[in-house]
């Protein structure tokens, strides 16, 4: 299907009041911000100083509450669903999912702070003495505090809550979404439009501050390698080739052109590891990297907890470090949420809860671990002037940590080169996430059109430069972490709804087992197994498409009608080699509908079986939550017709099951009960 085809398809259209109110919201920011600089940076450091101090506490059991709500998710019974229909199967490989997490999650900052993070807490720890033995075990561990599973507890969080509501219960791929068993189809309206600008505007700015910081390290890069002067001109220059680059790749697509950057990205990464570990006592670093991740498990409960209170002179250490830490996650956890959903359709729970808290931590252990511990050697050594730019100019740390190594321009073009596509990747995907939060998209499995996905790349790229041009880099930079305050209650409202939908959809498999599944027929049995034999071949299939499965499905369509039902058959398209079968819909008042389809599926026929085809079409019955694994072929009328009618009982136990649980909680019934809405996009499917 082309763009202009998916345009022109009902309910497909740009989000007016999230766009405009968005592109109003960025205006003002930066009028204020390049306008009146001074008075912005004095505003939003108090304010940011204010949170640190007063909510240090709030942000630490937040942080904590959600990682441990994923974990348990992963591990309940509600593992086994799946982020999109029963039927769906992952998009992308292990690989390259691996690679997209990684990319998009952690950007280039990670180069920012791999060398600097680890040796300013061992040269300014939060406890212990510096520079002691100590403070070098404790080093790597609190770096991998701040970027391991506490931070991508968040991520995973509202990842899999988009993906289960978006491809699971087609609802549109927006924060907004994650509110609906709360809200109704309330979130259809100004307060849904409220939560999706908000997230737009901490992702615009939050790309806008990272590839901010990001430029000037690879301004620093190309002065190190090239002479390149240091300055807006040079930053300028990288940012348009940011920007064009980010905008060929997000135009491509996801499939190819961030998945094909994301994996370069992960292999520059890996050998740019190993390059480090074999030049220095290989079998040291191994220790030390076992021994760091041992460290961290153990003593990760704790950290979760520690808010200093007993230490008032590390409070501004707190504030500054953890609690930064964590209010950047949550700013952040809109956009890459909303990108592990877009890569993860079809994985279970439980896959992408390990995958995603998992994969990226394994990275981060083993690259923080090499390089810090290197770090930390050199500095011990006498290197004394590394030690003093990961404290004062943390850009230049890792070139001159890498001026101790052979081969010191490959390797510092590598890692400039890895900047620049470590941004890049960042840049694509946000401008992919900001398209589809402000464009509405009756098929949820597509994204938004290619000129509104240039056109927020373009966006992404003016703001850093006119940020960086009015000095207001940081300003930005505090006020994306304050708006962590605020979204961190969506997120337990995300929490709360989810485990909602999930106990309705425990709730509506367990029905299935209380309605008993019959096959009425009266038919000899030689004449089901002439049924079941001609099933292995197409022509078998086909005449029970026409003669069995359609008529039945007409025929209860029209009964359910003469019953002053709402119920209507909606047809489906034709492909050349497989033939169109209608989806029966009845509609009820404030709850889901009832579905049943039948989906033609080729399959190669079993070597078991006679077959005079290459190929036979399986009949799979799909309902709401998609397909059962169940095959029509070789059923009679009367048969398909008792099917969808079993199923139609099943549908109702399960409503009437999910109003009495709605009845038993005070003040809770009307919770989850759509209200008429002017704009909705689609027709969702309640849980």
């Amino acid at each position: 299907m082309t763009v202009s085809d998916r345009d022109a398809q009902p309910g497909n259209r740009l989000n007016s009041a999230v766009f405009h109110g968005s592109v109003a919201g960025i205006v003002v920011f930066l009028a204020y911000t390049m306008l009146f600089t001074e008075h912005a940076t004095a505003f939003f450091n108090a304010g940011l100083n204010w949170i640190g101090n007063t909510f240090g506490w709030y942000y630490m059991l937040a942080v904590a509450a959600y990682l441990v709500f994923v974990i348990v998710i992963g591990l309940s019974r509600f593992g086994r669903i799946r982020l999109g229909p029963d039927h769906s199967r992952p998009e992308f490989s292990l690989l390259s999912w691996s690679a997209m997490l990684f990319a998009a999650g952690l950007g280039g900052a990670i180069l920012f702070f791999v060398v600097s993070e680890p040796l300013t807490h061992y040269l300014n720890p939060p406890f212990a003495e510096a520079s002691t033995e100590a403070a070098r075990r404790h080093a790597v561990v609190q770096t991998y505090f701040h970027w391991g599973m506490s931070g991508w507890g968040l991520y995973v969080l509202m990842g899999m809550a988009l993906a289960y509501f978006s491809y699971r219960h087609r609802l549109p791929l927006a924060i907004r979404s994650t509110l609906y068993p709360l809200l109704g189809q309330r979130i259809h309206g100004p307060i849904g439009n409220a939560v999706d600008i908000a997230a737009v505007l901490a992702t615009v700015f939050g790309i806008a501050t990272a590839l901010g910081i990001g430029v000037i390290q690879m301004n620093y890069g190309l002065t190190w390698l090239f002479g390149v002067p240091e300055g807006l001109a040079a930053q300028s220059g990288l940012i348009v080739l940011v920007v064009v680059m980010a905008t060929l790749s997000v135009v491509s697509g996801v499939d190819r052109g961030i998945r094909m950057l994301s994996e370069f990205n992960l292999y520059l990464v890996g050998a740019l590891v190993l390059f480090v570990l074999f030049q220095g006592d290989t079998l040291k670093g191994l220790n030390q990297l076992v021994q760091n991740v041992g460290d961290y498990l153990v003593s990760l409960p704790g950290m979760s907890f520690h808010t200093y209170a007993y230490d008032d002179d590390k409070s501004g250490w707190f504030s500054a470090w953890t609690v930064f830490f964590w209010g950047w996650w949550i700013a952040w956890a809109p956009f890459v949420g909303l990108f592990l959903a877009r890569i993860s359709r079809g994985r279970t729970i439980r896959q992408f809860v390990a995958g995603a808290l998992f994969i990226p931590l394994i990275f981060v252990m083993i690259m923080m671990s090499v390089f810090g511990n290197s770090g930390i050697n050199m500095v011990d050594q006498g290197l004394v002037e590394l030690g003093e730019q990961a404290i004062n100019m943390p850009q230049a740390t890792i070139y001159t940590f890498l001026e101790q190594l052979p081969w010191v321009k490959l390797t510092a073009s590598l890692v400039t080169l890895l900047s620049i596509v470590f941004f890049v990747t960042s840049a694509d995907s946000g401008a992919l996430v900001l398209s589809n939060f402000t464009y509405l998209l009756r098929d949820v499995n597509h994204d938004a059109p290619i000129p509104l996905r240039i056109f927020w790349s373009a966006v992404i790229g003016l703001i850093t430069l006119a940020l960086l041009m009015s000095g207001g880099l940081r300003t930005l930079q505090s006020a994306v972490v304050i708006t962590a305050l605020p979204f961190s209650l969506v997120i337990f409202m995300t929490m709360f709804a989810l485990v909602r939908s999930l106990k309705s959809e425990a709730s509506k498999a367990d029905s299935r087992l209380h309605i008993a599944s019959h096959q009425a027929s009266r038919s000899d049995w030689r004449e089901r197994l002439d049924r079941t034999l001609d099933a292995s071949t197409r022509n078998g299939a086909e005449a029970t498409l026409q003669y069995a499965i359609r008529p039945a499905l007409a025929e209860f369509a029209e009964e359910m009608r003469n019953r002053g039902m709402e119920a209507a058959l909606e047809e489906g398209e034709q492909s050349d080699h497989q033939p169109a079968c209608p989806t029966l819909r009845v509609d009820f008042e404030g709850a889901p509908p009832f579905i049943y389809a039948v989906k033609p599926l080729s399959m190669k026929p079993p070597s078991f079986l006679p077959a005079d085809d290459d190929y036979y079409l399986r009949l799979d019955v799909h309902l709401s939550e998609g397909g059962i694994g169940q095959d029509l072929n070789g059923y009679t009328r009367q048969e398909v017709l008792h099917d969808i009618l079993n199923e139609y009982q099943r549908h109702l136990h399960f409503l009437t099951d999910q109003q009495d649980q709605l009845e038993t909680l005070p003040g809770m019934a009307h919770l989850g009960q759509p209200e008429p809405a002017e704009e909705a996009p689609s027709a969702p499917v309640k849980m």
